[in-house]
């Protein structure tokens, strides 16, 4: 078990590099980003950002989720090389055709999405499209091959080329939406192609790179995907576009925001989403892969818990720290933002299952309830709560999806789930932050500190109730004991 852990978390910590590198970058910029971009202007480029990634789940037919299915069932050198090769080689066909006409329909389409016509958005949004479902599947084949050293090349590059371009775009060039939108998906397309030059072996534009063989298998598995995939982060979409178009493009901005700002959960849960389905996948042995599951989702919740609820206690003064003034509302949504991320990696592990089961279609119906729940919840709460409310309704539908998920797909494959401790942490965790927040101040030095303090006290509280069980305490002696033995052994040499 411990041997699968420590693969889990090489392979998430490659993945995770990239992801917190982007963060960190992130997050310095947008004292920069949040003084030359306008409330308006943000929430424009980030419904046009999410739109992309919603639009791409589509267009991508689920060929990454056939791919890293397929890839661990046939070891055969040469047909995984034809599979990689037949799934580059119709995304690129297919994103290709779909964003040229995007480019050329741009002006009745953003008529459609925005309310009004922003024609060079919709062209740089198209460029998005089509490097963005490239470059998810080019990672994908990293991943699959567990090539954590390159994807990690890859995205850092990709994370440097962007803050190089939307930072002379937005602040020096004042370009705004269409800046930060370029800057993003400019850098991609130069990662996408730099992949295919130096992967060319892997990339099917080549005679013959596509198999009619497998590609009809591969779309029978991703297809029945795609629907739950979109029902999925459709949830991330429609928030948006209801506060885009119910409240103002100002509100789209706010919110925005306090997605950024819960970027330390989204970071965990990106790094999740990359590692876990080739080791998830990769178990033979179905007992086995069962108690791996189990053990996984414990560590997860640990882990994302405590930092949603560091977000709670203190994120107003993250709020102060990282944006303009303008942008301070932005406080109110961000735990609850934060612990939807949480529960969206939790709704992976549920996917998993099913792939596993390889029955992929009970994925739609879940989603589905999560996107019903989430519009009823939208127009019942933004009306009141602006983007609070929005945040609390993403919370609520993924609630319902992972209840509905569970009660489709548990007989399919037994995953003992620790619900003990499980309901033991949320318990703990989830009393500390209530009392944080209505308790103590929120402003000044003297919040700051008591609300840190309260923080602090969620794992002497989870070990005083034995949430830890001893053989895991033992292996945090272990590890500790390691760490300062060199720290022993170079004490003396330092001395002399």
């Amino acid at each position: 078990m411990s041997g699968y852990l420590r693969r889990l978390l090489t392979a998430g910590a490659a993945y995770q590099l990239s992801s917190a590198v982007s963060a960190l970058l992130a997050l310095a910029l947008l004292p920069v980003y949040t003084r030359h971009l306008s409330r308006d202007d943000y929430g424009t480029a980030e419904l046009l950002l999410t739109t992309i990634i919603l639009v791409s789940i589509v267009v991508r037919l689920g060929l990454g989720e056939a791919l890293l299915r397929f890839h661990f069932i046939d070891a055969d050198p040469l047909r995984r090389r034809t599979l990689a090769r037949t799934a580059t080689g119709t995304l690129a066909i297919l994103t290709t055709l779909v964003a040229a006409l995007v480019a050329i329909f741009a002006a009745p389409v953003s008529r459609a999405l925005l309310g009004h016509t922003e024609v060079a958005e919709l062209r740089a949004a198209a460029l998005g499209l089509w490097a963005f479902a490239n470059l998810e599947l080019a990672y994908a084949l990293l991943r699959v091959e567990e090539r954590g050293r390159a994807f990690a090349t890859a995205s850092i590059a990709n994370v440097l080329l962007t803050v190089v371009l939307t930072v002379w775009l937005v602040v020096f060039e004042d370009q705004g939406a269409f800046g930060l939108l370029i800057g993003n998906y400019g850098a991609s397309a130069a990662i996408v192609v730099a992949l295919w030059l130096t992967q060319r072996d892997a990339f099917g534009l080549r005679p013959g790179g596509i198999s009619r063989a497998q590609l009809g298998p591969m779309l029978r598995f991703g297809l029945p995907t795609v629907p739950a995939d979109v029902s999925v982060f459709a949830l991330f979409f429609i928030d948006r576009m209801w506060l885009y178009h119910a409240k103002s493009e100002g509100a789209t901005g706010l919110y925005s925001l306090a997605v950024k700002l819960a970027g330390v959960v989204v970071i965990c849960v990106r790094a999740f989403q990359f590692a876990w389905p080739p080791l998830a996948y990769s178990i033979e042995d179905d007992r086995e892969a069962g108690r791996l599951y189990a053990t996984v989702t414990t560590y997860y919740v640990l882990f994302t818990g405590l930092i949603v609820a560091a977000l709670a206690l203190l994120g107003r003064w993250l709020v102060r720290i990282f944006a303009a003034p303008q942008y301070f509302p932005a406080h109110t949504a961000l735990p609850w933002v934060a612990l939807g991320w949480a529960l969206y990696g939790l709704f992976l592990v549920l996917v998993a299952m099913a792939g596993r089961a390889q029955v992929t279609v009970r994925n739609a119906p879940a989603a589905l309830c999560g996107l019903i729940v989430n519009v009823a919840l939208l127009a019942l709460l933004v009306p009141g709560m602006g983007i609070t409310g929005a945040a609390l309704a993403l919370v609520g539908a993924y609630v319902v999806m992972l209840v509905v998920m569970w009660l489709l797909i548990r007989d399919l494959f037994h995953v003992p789930f620790e619900w003990g401790r499980l309901a033991c942490f949320v318990a703990v965790a989830g009393a500390l932050a209530a009392l944080g927040e209505l308790a103590l101040p929120s402003a000044g030095a003297v919040g700051l500190i008591a609300r840190a303090l309260v923080w602090c006290l969620i794992v002497p509280a989870l070990w005083a109730l034995r949430f830890f069980r001893p053989g895991e305490i033992a292996a945090v002696k272990r590890l500790l004991a390691r760490v300062r033995r060199p720290a022993a052994a170079a004490s003396p040499s330092a001395g002399g």
